[in-house]
């Protein structure tokens, strides 16, 4: 990397604390790589050669199965993946790749596991990754067992108005199909969701969306603070 990426990079949230020595060390073994949108970056089954945190962009992580995929989880600037299979040395259980044109650090997994086990503050980091990882992984598991379709893209539209300002107005930040599939439903049936919110005040129009009854919208979607990552708990 360029000086001036490494001056760059030591200030990344992962760092935080952790002595400036091995941060030195690990950022000299690392390469920053920009991805164009569409490219994998980790394929689900490889070895985990690589701890990749996101410096700019946006990544889809999604799995396969015969003829099937789902996306798992998108994530942005700041975000760490996969850490468990870094630190355990094994294949990497799901896959990633850029949506959008992506600036990510690659930091060899070999000096990720050594800095883990001789600096506390760097393993704190990744262990604060890896408990917002599980929290996130029950949450969803609970979004998607207790509720119906339809509650779980109102949840969403929620959630993300929240993030975006809570102006009742915002953009799909990725296509309809990924959100689909984030959600864990078909194509077909996000869009009969769709219409289906209309009487609570819900309209899409291509990617722009607004919510002009977020009262009503909340009685359907009822958040809970132990399923939606946006009510506190």
């Amino acid at each position: 990397m360029r000086k001036e990426d490494i001056a760059e990079m030591r200030g990344l949230p992962l760092f935080s604390g952790v002595d400036p020595a091995h941060v030195e060390a690990m950022l000299r073994a690392s390469f920053l790589q920009r991805f164009p949108a569409h490219v994998e970056l980790a394929r689900e089954g490889d070895p985990a050669d690589f701890l990749h945190v996101i410096v700019d962009g946006q990544i889809e992580m999604y799995s396969a199965y015969r003829d099937r995929e789902t996306t798992i989880s998108v994530i942005g600037p700041g975000h760490s993946f996969i850490v468990a299979a870094v630190i355990l040395d094994r294949i990497y259980l799901k896959s990633a790749r850029a949506l959008l044109p992506s600036r990510v650090l690659l930091i060899p997994a070999e000096a990720v596991r050594r800095c883990f086990a001789e600096d506390a503050a760097f393993a704190r980091a990744l262990a604060l990754e890896l408990a917002g990882a599980y929290r996130g992984v029950v949450r969803e598991l609970k979004n998607q067992k207790l509720r119906s379709s339809l509650e779980r893209l109102a949840n969403w539209l929620l959630a993300h108005d929240n993030e975006t300002g809570a102006t009742g107005r915002f953009a799909l930040p990725f296509d309809k199909k990924i959100l689909a599939s984030r959600l864990g439903m078909a194509p077909e049936v996000l869009s009969r969701s769709i219409a289906a919110l209309i009487p609570y005040g819900v309209t899409v129009a291509g990617p722009a969306v607004t919510i002009s009854d977020r009262a009503a919208l909340s009685r359907l979607a009822c958040p809970s603070p132990t399923i939606d990552d946006t009510v506190p708990v």
